[in-house]
């Protein structure tokens, strides 16, 4: 399953040409290990509980844009984990649950880039930035973030369109999930990201009309 793309149709999925040019408007909108898994007890203790309507109202002003989403999934080969492949819970949460025309990636390793076809789905849309939300922000979504900027992405990050777990270190001295995301937020803002609430990410990208739509932020040819 590494490197898996697919786009969701209603009946069946199908290969995505990795050179396909898909991208129109804004930047793609990546959504990122949010399974069914991060409800299991393993992860409790999760600050910003609104984090999932968050990212259901920038998925739903995306698809009311028409512009590219991409969904990423975790299969876990370790048996044990909540998010083991074939596990109970390895599925997308419905309320974010993959529709026809979407793409998804299908990963193994916290980082969305390592032994994926990711980089190259972005390259192909011509795309040179992302806005990524997803869980949790201190594992795979820190790890993504630093692997997309080392590869010359520019990286939005929806501060309220994450979450966090309590962290116990090797001497037994513990973190709230708050002071996690917070940390984990300032190490990444400037250097690695651009960290932004929804709101000035939908205020940055509003509605925008059919020649608007047509216009893609793209790499340099």
């Amino acid at each position: 399953m590494i490197g898996s793309v697919q786009t969701q149709k209603t009946t069946s999925t199908r290969k995505v040409p990795c050179n396909m040019d898909v991208q129109s408007g804004p930047p793609p909108l990546i959504i990122l290990d949010v399974q069914d898994a991060i409800d299991r007890p393993v992860w409790n203790g999760k600050n910003n509980p609104g984090y999932l309507a968050v990212i259901q109202r920038l998925l739903a002003h995306w698809r009311g844009n028409s512009w590219p989403v991409l969904h990423i999934k975790h299969d876990e080969p370790t048996p044990t984990s909540s998010y083991h492949t074939h596990g109970p819970w390895n599925g997308i949460k419905e309320d974010v649950a993959p529709i026809a025309g979407e793409i998804l990636i299908v990963k193994q390793q916290n980082c969305a880039f390592i032994g994926t076809e990711l980089d190259t789905v972005l390259r192909g849309m011509q795309a040179d930035r992302l806005v990524l939300t997803g869980v949790v922000i201190h594992n795979s979504m820190d790890a993504t973030v630093r692997s997309g900027k080392a590869l010359g992405y520019d990286i939005i990050l929806p501060l309220d369109a994450t979450t966090a777990v309590p962290v116990i270190g090797p001497d037994g001295k513990s973190w709230d999930a708050a002071t996690v995301q917070d940390l984990t937020l300032a190490i990444l803002s400037g250097e690695y990201a651009e960290v932004l609430t929804s709101d000035e990410v939908i205020a940055r990208f509003p509605q925008s009309g059919p020649s608007e739509n047509r216009q893609a932020h793209h790499r340099p040819a």
